[in-house]
């Protein structure tokens, strides 16, 4: 059955958050498909859409380390579409800063992108996903509650996150629902910073010894969004039970 609600996915060009915006599209939802460098794979993931059922896309360029154009964003999905329901904030930055080598640039992108910008778009969008009575989903980490070594500003960005999240869910209930998911290995990242060895031992200690997929975590979003009418304020791990033993 078709959706005809809005949701607004940030870093929706490619990986994950394009497997969620077309997870969601799939439902019926209309998609504010954001994307920041990835233009050629946002443009093409929209002509996808746009094929499918004509109108129900809106691409959406824009840096979320500028904390001035976030509300510009939200406000720009609701005046092409009407309306917003969801909100899913998923782009991420993710590399080491080992203790001894972290700058203000580091602790800029990775707190910047992880937790500044879910935290003032959620804000832009709070007036209208109260009027719809929608949803709001975070990309969190399992990392949030168990740090990963060597990068702590990301662990630390990640958990302020997850605090973000049960925080948002009390501020904005009960028209809004809040959650969070905590994905565990799903997509390695693609500059090599795990050697083959690191990730055999990182999927060893998933209690299902093998790696989620992008969809795992869509199918997880779209139940929390779409499923889930009493459901806020949690932390769903997707890891393959790696948190239960880390």
């Amino acid at each position: 059955m078709l959706d005809s609600r809005v949701a607004l996915v940030t870093g929706a060009g490619r990986r994950v958050g394009a497997v969620i915006a077309r997870t969601l599209h799939a439902r019926g939802c209309r998609i504010a498909l954001h994307y920041r460098g990835s233009q050629a794979d946002a443009e093409a993931l929209a002509a996808e859409f746009e094929a499918a059922r004509p109108g129900s896309v809106l691409p959406l360029q824009a840096d979320l380390l500028d904390t001035e154009v976030l509300p510009s964003l939200v406000e720009r999905a609701v005046e092409h579409f009407g309306q917003l329901d969801f909100l899913v904030n998923n782009a991420s930055s993710f590399f080491a800063t080992p203790i001894g080598q972290i700058g203000e640039a580091e602790w800029s992108n990775l707190t910047g992108s992880n937790l500044k910008a879910p935290l003032f778009l959620s804000q832009a969008a709070a007036p209208h996903l109260k009027a719809a009575r929608g949803a709001i989903v975070n990309i969190v980490d399992i990392h949030a509650e168990r740090p990963l070594a060597g990068y702590p500003v990301y662990s630390a960005a990640k958990a302020g996150l997850l605090g973000l999240t049960r925080a948002l869910a009390i501020e904005l209930g009960p028209e809004v629902r809040v959650n969070g998911i905590a994905p565990g290995a799903i997509a390695w990242p693609e500059d090599g910073q795990f050697t083959p060895a690191e990730r055999d031992e990182i999927v060893s200690h998933t209690l299902l010894r093998r790696m989620g997929s992008p969809q795992d975590v869509a199918g997880a979003a779209a139940f929390l969004l779409l499923d889930a009418p009493y459901v806020t304020g949690q932390i769903l791990a997707v890891d393959g039970g790696r948190s239960a033993h880390l």
